[in-house]
C-alpha cells in the first residue's frame, strides 16, 4: 500500500460492527498489519531520536528515520492499568472506574475501581478480530489479574487469538521468581506458566510476536507488544553493566541504560523480522510509552536522581505535568508514512489509537461503540490536524496513594490540553495553573493572572468532562496556588 491508497482509503466504504453486530467481510489486501508497541515508564527523551543526553538508541531511532515521530502525543493517564485502558479502548479510563494501577481486591476497593475492565470495552483487538485480523497480545496486561485476583477475564475475552503476559494478568504467561508478585501469580493458575531471568522477558515476548508474525504473514495481523521494560527495578545481564560505569557515576542509571539498550535491541529485531518477511510496506509499526519515568521516593532518599528522561517537561510518573503524559511516538510504514519526517503541530493522544487503527482496516465502529478519540491517520502523514474535543486527564485522590517522589512534581488533579493552553487545577477550584505550552513547554509560568478568561473557559469544559465520566468537581472560580510559584 503507498501513499495514495492510503489517502484513497479515506474515502472507502468502512465496515459497520460493533459488540452485537453481525460482520460478514473478506479480508482486504489493502488493509495493514499493526504492531503497536506500547513500551512500560519509558521518559520522552529517553531514545535519541526525541534527546537521550548520555546513550543512544539505534534501532528505536531507525523507526524513526523510517517514519513519522510525532512530538506532542499524550497517554490518558499518568500511570500504568488507565493509560492501558485508554489506548486498547479508545475511550477514557474513567468510563471504567479504572483510575489508578489494579492491584489487590482490598486496595481496589479501598480505590472504588473494579479488579479488571469490564470485557465488555470495545477493545481494538476485538474490534479488528471482527473484521477478520489475527489478533495477539505479547507483554505487559495490567487490566486484570494478579495478586489475589485469579477470576479475572483472560485475554481471549478481549479479542485476542494469542496472548503472553506476566504476574500483571492470567493466562499463559512468563514469570521471574517464585516469590512477590510473581509468586502470587504462580498459584492463580489459569494458564501455562514459564520461569525466565527478568532480563530475558522482552526477548520472550518479542519471540512470541515474531513467530505470529511469520504465522499470519498472508493475512492482516493485529499485534499488541507491551514490554514490562523500562519499568524498574532494572534487572539486565549483569555484564551488560559494565560498560555503563563509563557514562555514569549513578548505579541506578546504569542498570537502566543496560536494560534500555537492550530493549532497543529487541524492538530491532522486531523491525528486522518484519522486514525479511516482506511486510515492511503492508505493516503499520507504532511506538510509544503507557506514561513518564520512575519517582519513587527511595531514589531521591539514597542521594540520586531517579533514571531516565523527559527532555524540555516538567514532572515524572505520577503527575499530570507534562513529563508525566507527554510521550515519544513514532510510527513507521514504509511507502505509506513519509521518512524522516516530524508532525509538531498535531496534538493526538492514547485514546486516538483506537479510532486510527480501525479506520486503517477498514472498521466502522457501530452504534454500540462510542470512541472518545479521533481518528488522526492524516497526522501520521505529517498533515496538521486540530482536534475536534480537548484531552482531559484525572490523576490523584481517592483513586491512588502514589505521586511523584519529588514533591515538586505533584500535580493538581485534573487537566486539560485545548490547543495550546494547559489548565491544570483539583476538583475544588483551587491550585489552578494555566499555560501556554507553544512558548513554554516547561511549564514554568502560570498565566492564570493575565487570562483569568481563558482559565475559566477551560475550568468549564474540565467539568462538564468530569461530570460526563463521573467525577464530582465543585463549580468555583480558578484559584491560584497558595504557594510561590517555582
Amino acid at each position: 500500500m503507498h501513499r495514495r491508497d492510503f489517502l484513497r482509503l479515506t474515502g472507502a466504504a468502512a465496515l459497520t460492527l460493533g459488540l452485537g453486530d453481525t460482520v460478514t467481510a473478506a479480508a482486504s489486501p489493502t488493509r495493514p498489519n499493526i504492531v503497536f508497541i506500547f513500551i512500560d515508564d519509558m521518559g520522552y527523551a529517553d531514545p535519541s531520536c526525541f534527546g537521550n543526553p548520555k546513550m543512544k538508541t539505534p534501532c528505536i531511532d531507525r523507526l524513526a528515520r523510517e517514519g513519522m515521530r510525532l512530538t506532542n502525543f499524550y497517554v490518558n493517564s499518568p500511570i500504568c492499568s488507565p493509560s492501558r485502558v485508554a489506548v486498547m479502548t479508545g475511550q477514557y479510563p474513567a468510563r471504567w472506574k479504572i483510575n489508578s494501577y489494579l492491584a489487590a481486591r482490598k486496595a481496589n476497593r479501598a480505590r472504588r475501581m473494579p479488579d479488571w475492565l469490564d470485557p465488555k470495552a470495545p477493545t481494538t483487538a476485538r474490534l479488528l478480530k471482527q473484521a477478520g485480523y489475527a489478533t495477539a497480545h505479547f507483554g505487559k496486561w495490567h487490566i486484570g489479574g494478579g495478586r489475589d485476583v485469579g477470576d479475572a477475564p483472560l485475554p481471549a475475552d478481549y479479542g485476542f487469538d494469542e496472548s503472553l503476559v506476566s504476574f500483571e494478568g492470567l493466562g499463559d504467561r512468563v514469570l521471574y521468581a517464585k516469590k512477590g508478585l510473581s509468586g502470587q501469580s504462580a498459584k492463580l493458575g489459569r494458564g501455562e506458566i514459564t520461569y525466565i531471568p527478568k532480563h530475558a522477558g522482552t526477548q520472550a515476548y518479542v519471540d512470541r510476536a515474531i513467530a505470529f508474525a511469520r504465522k499470519h504473514r498472508d493475512k492482516p495481523f493485529y499485534i499488541e507488544l507491551f514490554p514490562n521494560d523500562v519499568h524498574d527495578a532494572h534487572v539486565p545481564r549483569p555484564e551488560a553493566i559494565e560498560k555503563w560505569k563509563q557514562v555514569t557515576d549513578n548505579p541506578f542509571e546504569q542498570k537502566f541504560f543496560a536494560v534500555l539498550a537492550e530493549l532497543d535491541r529487541q524492538i530491532g529485531r522486531m523491525t528486522d523480522a518484519i522486514d525479511a518477511l516482506g511486510l515492511a510496506e503492508k505493516t503499520l509499526i507504532v511506538f510509544t510509552s503507557d506514561n513518564g519515568p520512575t519517582d519513587w521516593p527511595s531514589y531521591y532518599k539514597r542521594g540520586h536522581t531517579p533514571p531516565g528522561f523527559t527532555g524540555p517537561f516538567y514532572g515524572r510518573k505520577w503527575s499530570l505535568y507534562e513529563g508525566g503524559i507527554r510521550m515519544p511516538f513514532i510510527a513507521r510504514w514504509k511507502g505509506t508514512i513519509p521518512a524522516g519526517r516530524t508532525n509538531e503541530t498535531s496534538v493526538m493522544c492514547g485514546i486516538d489509537l483506537s479510532p486510527t487503527f480501525c479506520h486503517l482496516a477498514r472498521v466502522q465502529p457501530g452504534n454500540s461503540v462510542k470512541h472518545d478519540g479521533q481518528n488522526m491517520h492524516k497526522a501520521l502523514l505529517g498533515q496538521p490536524v486540530e482536534r475536534s474535543q480537548p484531552v482531559f486527564w484525572q490523576y490523584g485522590k481517592p483513586y491512588t496513594n502514589l505521586l511523584p517522589g519529588n514533591p515538586d512534581f505533584i500535580s493538581p488533579g485534573l487537566a486539560v490540553r485545548d490547543g495550546d493552553w494547559k489548565l491544570l487545577i483539583e476538583p475544588d477550584g483551587s491550585n489552578a495553573q494555566l499555560y501556554n505550552l507553544a512558548h513554554d513547554p516547561g511549564e514554568k509560568s502560570n498565566l492564570l493572572k493575565e487570562h483569568p478568561d481563558k482559565a475559566r473557559a477551560l475550568w468549564s469544559k474540565i467539568r462538564n468532562w468530569a461530570h460526563s465520566v463521573g467525577f464530582e468537581t465543585r463549580a468555583a472560580e480558578p484559584k491560584p496556588p497558595a504557594q510561590q510559584e517555582r
